[in-house]
């Protein structure tokens, strides 16, 4: 029987005497984001490149601003080191393509002081494949597919783009989502449209949506079944985020567990009415910052309106958590409008030139 050829990779390899060596070389060089990695051995790297059908040199895209080349083979290194298996591969590299466009502002996120995180939204049939829960603990540790996905991607702007910090990565403080932050949405148990639907992916397909985001702002609304009163908590959040962190608006997103979400749906409401809901009521007066010790800034401007949201157009609408608890959560922008949220299809080309 013929045997297929070995794929080559192009990397440097390291001889180390045991598991533990391997990772006070890792740990030694930088390599890591503090934890412990999986060796990246040949093997495990053309696993993954393999099952996305990926030689080792493709190119991923291109960092807008430093113009430096990601590469399939060097994505795969950082995805072993963070605990993915192959099918969690194509996730990091569509993941990595929406990251490279322009309009995500990439270079601004990681070398910002402002602390934001890549958030990773899944949607479409590859959360089954590879097991992602979109229930329990969501925005935490709630599967390996999300855990290693999400830190593959930190691990990657480390070793591909160098965002160390105080070297790029300038953040003051950050959040513990620049370890890893991806969530699954739960598509079955809502009458919602999935967010890759919104976004302008044809239903069916899987897809990842980035967004640059700070931490997540939990709310609790247990008291109300009404629609209003319940998006109401969620503006009243947006509207803190602006007076406390940034007045402008941009992409937000909220996450809706099944207790909040069951009312609004059963009383019609849509993501966009919900988003129409949200754009409307989450808006601060500029006056508003002197109440919080920002009144330098105000001047003369301090009856401008500021919205939370640009436009509608602008909210992720995530369902996903546990089945009880009437919790939900604020993710707001880390830069306004100037970054986007970028959604892509997984495995699928959508909106390519046609010859």
């Amino acid at each position: 029987m013929q045997q297929s050829n070995p794929t080559v990779l192009a990397s440097k390899a390291y001889d180390v005497e045991d598991f533990a060596a391997a990772q006070e070389l890792y740990h030694g060089r930088g390599w890591t984001d503090g934890l412990p990695v999986v060796p990246p051995t040949e093997s495990a790297v053309a696993a993954c490149l393999e099952w996305a059908s990926m030689p080792p040199d493709q190119l991923i895209g291109i960092e807008p601003v430093r113009e430096q080349p990601i590469t399939a083979e060097k994505l795969a290194i950082n995805a072993v080191m963070a605990g993915c298996l192959p099918m969690h591969f194509p996730v990091v590299a569509t993941a990595w393509q929406a990251m490279l466009k322009k309009e995500f502002l990439l270079h601004g996120l990681t070398s910002s002081t402002g602390g934001s995180a890549i958030l990773v939204i899944i949607n479409g049939p590859i959360r089954h494949e590879i097991g992602a829960n979109s229930t329990f603990n969501a925005l935490a540790n709630s599967d390996r597919a999300t855990a290693a996905i999400g830190r593959a991607l930190r691990l990657s702007l480390i070793n591909l783009l160098d965002v160390r910090p105080g070297g790029i990565d300038r953040t003051t403080l950050g959040h513990p989502g620049k370890f890893s932050y991806c969530v699954a949405e739960d598509e079955e148990d809502t009458t919602w449209q999935p967010l890759s639907v919104v976004c302008g992916i044809p239903a069916g397909l899987s897809a990842v949506t980035v967004m640059g985001a700070l931490a997540p702002r939990q709310i609790m609304n247990e008291w109300s079944t009404d629609p209003r009163e319940i998006l109401e908590t969620f503006a009243a959040e947006m509207r803190a985020n602006q007076r406390h962190y940034s007045i402008y608006g941009g992409n937000y997103a909220i996450v809706i567990p099944k207790q909040l979400r069951e009312p609004i749906q059963a009383a019609g409401w849509s993501k966009r009415d919900i988003a129409e809901f949200l754009y409307e009521r989450a808006r601060v007066r500029r006056g508003e910052w002197a109440d919080v010790g920002k009144g330098a800034v105000v001047r003369d401007r301090g009856e401008t309106v500021h919205t939370a949201l640009t436009s509608p157009d602008d909210l992720l609408v995530v369902a996903a958590g546990g089945p009880a608890g009437g919790f939900g959560a604020v993710i707001p922008p880390w830069f306004g409008g100037k970054a986007k949220a970028v959604t892509a299809a997984i495995g699928a080309c959508v909106d390519c030139e046609r010859g």
